[in-house]
This record gives C-alpha cells, structure tokens and sequence, in this order.
C-alpha cells in the first residue's frame, strides 16, 4: 500500500530559508542605513526622514518606522519557530551533536553550530532592539540615537547584536548558496572554497562598517551627553536662522 508523501517538511523548509533570505538582505540594507552617519549628521537625518515618509508626504510620520519594525519583528519570529524545528531538543542531543562535530571537524557542521549560538543571541538582542524602535519611532536621529547609545548604555548590547547579526546572516548566505545553488556553483571543492571566502570578505566587511558606525555614534553621543534630549538641527536650518 503506498502512503501518500508528506510535503509539509519540505515546505515548511522552504519558507525557513525565503524568511532567512529576506532577513539577510534586510540586515545588510538596515547596515548601510546606520552607517550613513560616517556621512555625516545630515546625511544621517535624510535617511531617518526617508523612513518617516517626510521626503514622500511632506511631514514625518514615525508610525511608519513602527511598522516597518513590526514586520520585521513578526518575521524574526516566524523564522525562529522554523528554524527551532532542527535545533537539538535536549541536553543529550546537543551532547551527541557535539561529539558528532569534534569527531567530523567539518567547517559547514561548525558553521551550523555557529548559526544555532547567534540565533539563540538574537531571539533576545533582536527583540530589545525592535521593541526599542516599535515603541519610540520618533526617537531615532543624530543626536537621538547616540544618546541612546552613549548615555543610555546601549552600545554595550549593540555591539553584540552587531557581531551576532552579521555573523549569522553571513553564514546563513553560505548555507542558503550550498542547499539552493546550481551544482556548478556547489558541486565542488574549489567552488565551495571561493563562497566560503566570499562569505567571510562579507562578514568582515559589514563588521568593519557597523564597528566604525557604532564608534561614530559613541563619539557623538559622548560629546552630547550633556545635552541629553535635544535633537539635533539640520545646517540648512541653522544657515536660515542666522
């Protein structure tokens, strides 16, 4: 008697990897936004308004940033669930995987485990961040978002969050290449060789941007933290107001 197939695992994979698709290329855009402030602090304040819809409607409306975050938050999660699916359930499996890794030494089991630790850090860092944002829309600027940094202690859980995203989504990327790539991308040694330097060029590249980036803001925030509050004003209105 032939027993009709279960799709719903492949299916269920399938969604795992567009949602983990769509949050990489979301984490890599999100990175070059925040490093528009080594631009400057107007160039910082353009792509916040870009966000509120001011550029668009001709006033800002932060909800829209809420909303984004929002979005965002529900498909954080969903990928969570999904992925939870594969993670060891116990202490005795991870405790076998463990075994099974150190006995194999293979670089791609690692970097699942590596995905499996950052995930983990993320449900929590990820979360903190997107609240911080669905709640206070309006709270993020040149001046807005260093002090949140600076004197609000935040660069402390930023620079992990900076370390676990793009580790994870850089291996990630890999992953996603070797499990839906064409075989002539995949199928051999050297060409497995080339993506694995390609990942670890981007992972390197994004945490030199975002190092640099969160050092911009803590120096920012530094200087304005005695000036708590204010926010900052752009030069074409200050050239107005003279």
């Amino acid at each position: 008697m032939n027993r009709k197939l279960n799709l719903w695992p492949a299916r269920l994979d399938l969604l795992q990897s567009l949602s983990g698709l769509a949050l990489v290329v979301f984490v890599w855009c999100h990175m070059f936004f925040e490093s528009s402030i080594l631009l400057g602090k107007d160039a910082m304040l353009w792509v916040t308004k870009m966000f509120e819809g001011e550029h668009f409607f001709g006033e800002p409306y932060p909800l829209l940033v809420s909303a984004i975050a929002g979005i965002i938050f529900l498909l954080v999660a969903l990928h969570a669930i999904l992925a939870l699916r594969k993670f060891p359930s116990s202490y005795r499996q991870y405790h076998r995987f463990h075994l099974h890794m150190n006995g194999l030494h293979h670089s791609d089991t690692t970097l699942w485990y590596l995905q499996v630790i950052t995930g983990f850090l993320l449900f929590f860092l990820a979360s903190t961040h997107l609240y911080t944002v669905l709640v206070q829309p309006d709270n993020i600027g040149p001046y807005a978002s260093s002090d949140r940094i600076w004197s609000g202690r935040f660069w402390i859980m930023y620079a992990l969050l900076l370390l676990s995203a793009h580790l994870h989504a850089g291996a990630g990327a890999y992953r996603l290449a070797m499990k839906w790539g064409p075989a002539s991308l995949t199928g051999s040694k050297a060409a497995r060789h080339k993506l694995k330097t390609a990942m670890w060029c981007i992972i390197g590249f994004f945490l030199i941007l975002g190092a640099a980036s969160l050092a911009t803001y803590m120096k920012l925030g530094y200087d304005h933290r005695d000036h708590i509050g204010e926010r900052y004003m752009p030069s074409s209105h200050q050239v107005q107001q003279e």
